[in-house]
């Protein structure tokens, strides 16, 4: 059950409704939104307080048809953000990457990778210290030694730490050193750990279960929720079916469909959704756009010799290149994000120097002459292309195939500054594609004046 209070309620009127529901032996949650407050009911036998209604500033009261009341969008119409470490997720907030290593291996590896990830602008630090593992002769984390490394790494660069808990015995040790807990997607149905950490004054991240539905999922969420931390981000990992070419199915038709029927912040991993390196950008990029609020991206300085999960962890390289696609496709934006202000810094030392204005202004001025170059270049470039088009005959096809692969290698040849061989093999690449279109056009046009000659 829901109770509505009117904008009108006093607080008065709120603790008398809360103080009614408790007296029947039910509990009462109570959710203060911008514009009026709601206090959901949980227990067994709630007509017994139906005649709520009529108490004063009550607005109405709706009887909640989802097993899972907490969670559920007519308990809190207004969707939940969570504020984790400082960073807030959820409403009103751009995509939070919480990126970093599956297992914490070493100090050394777990700056490297913080200070990196920081750099390219992740918000949140990931790292695993207690890992439940399939088989118990693979690598089970370095435990609390780990959650010291991380707290170090957070006190250097700044960003909160995601760390999952395996066991109520370390809950207190976890809230120690980390910022948000994570459940994993084994322990969704250890309703113990589930009401520990629901207990706990610390952001949980609670992954989907691999062969868990979503009413299951959103049931495991209640149990956190009924516990007294209202502060949940639920994370799709995928599930378990009989696809057997990637790791696990990354279910995204889950956001769409958890926006519909929860408030709660959602967040996917899609290196434990595919298992495979080269899957995590295309769907990370496929999460944001189906509105995901938070990616968490399984980063490793050298990904062969990971001692877990290597196959599925991006290279610090590969983690850049995908916020740089994110930016690019305004899921993020560059500098300080909204809501926290910070930005990622290349110094490491928690806070990013601004930039001197006159040199950076006489720098940028010589790249916006040198772009006005290039593009007055490409234009007689692609003008010449079309020239010996017309020398080959506008009926033939407009390129040599052997020409272009000579031009690429001679292009490769050539790298003797900052860019490597296959950057400059990929610009000079798109170059010649689209000298191609626009031979192409050239083709068609001469083609139709033909025919309507």
């Amino acid at each position: 059950m829901i109770v509505v209070m009117s904008p009108s309620a006093t607080q008065a009127d709120v603790t008398a409704v809360r103080k009614t529901i408790e007296a029947h032996g039910l509990e009462a949650f109570v959710s203060v939104g911008q514009e009026r407050t709601v206090v959901g009911v949980v227990g067994t036998d709630i007509e017994r307080v139906a005649n709520i209604a009529s108490l004063a500033g009550v607005e109405q009261v709706i009887r909640v048809t989802q097993p899972y009341k907490l969670a559920s969008v007519e308990h809190h119409r207004e969707r939940t953000r969570v504020v984790a470490g400082g960073v807030p997720i959820g409403q009103g907030s751009e995509l939070v990457a919480i990126a970093g290593p599956c297992s914490v291996e070493s100090r050394e590896m777990v700056l490297d990778t913080a200070r990196w990830v920081r750099h390219e602008g992740a918000r949140m630090l990931r790292g695993g210290a207690f890992k439940p593992r399939t088989s118990p002769y693979t690598f089970q984390g370095l435990g609390k030694p780990a959650l010291e490394m991380l707290a170090e790494a957070r006190a250097e660069t700044g960003l909160p730490v995601v760390s999952e808990v395996v066991d109520t015995a370390e809950l207190e040790d976890m809230e120690r050193h980390v910022d948000v807990l994570q459940v994993g997607s084994r322990n969704m149905h250890n309703f113990v750990l589930l009401r520990a950490v629901g207990r706990s004054s610390r952001p949980v991240l609670l992954k989907r279960g691999f062969g868990a539905t979503i009413e299951e999922w959103l049931m495991a969420a209640e149990y956190v929720l009924s516990s007294g931390n209202s502060d949940v981000i639920l994370c799709e990992r995928g599930i378990r079916t009989f696809e057997t070419a990637t790791r696990n199915t990354l279910d995204l038709s889950a956001v769409p469909l958890l926006r519909r029927h929860t408030h709660l912040p959602i967040a996917v991993d899609p290196s434990h959704g595919t298992g495979q390196r080269d899957l995590v950008t295309p769907m990370a990029l496929a999460a944001a756009a189906a509105g995901a609020d938070a990616l968490l991206i399984e980063v490793h300085p050298d990904p062969p010799n990971a001692r877990s999960d290597g196959p599925q962890s991006l290279d610090f390289a590969e983690f850049g290149a995908l916020m740089d696609e994110l930016r690019r496709l305004q899921f993020v934006r560059n500098g300080a994000a909204a809501g926290n202000g910070t930005a990622p810094a290349s110094d490491g030392a928690g806070s990013e120097a601004q930039p001197p204005g006159a040199p950076i202004r006489k720098l940028r001025g010589r790249i916006d002459d040198l772009d006005q170059r290039i593009a007055t270049l490409l234009q007689e470039r692609a003008a010449v292309a079309l020239e010996v088009q017309e020398v080959r005959g506008l009926d033939r096809h407009g390129h040599d195939v052997a020409r272009e692969r000579e031009l690429l290698e001679h292009a490769a040849r050539a790298s003797t500054g900052p860019l490597e061989p296959e950057e400059l093999t990929a610009i000079f690449g798109a170059i010649l594609r689209a000298s191609r279109s626009a031979q192409r056009r050239r083709s068609e046009a001469h083609m139709r004046a033909r025919h309507e000659g």
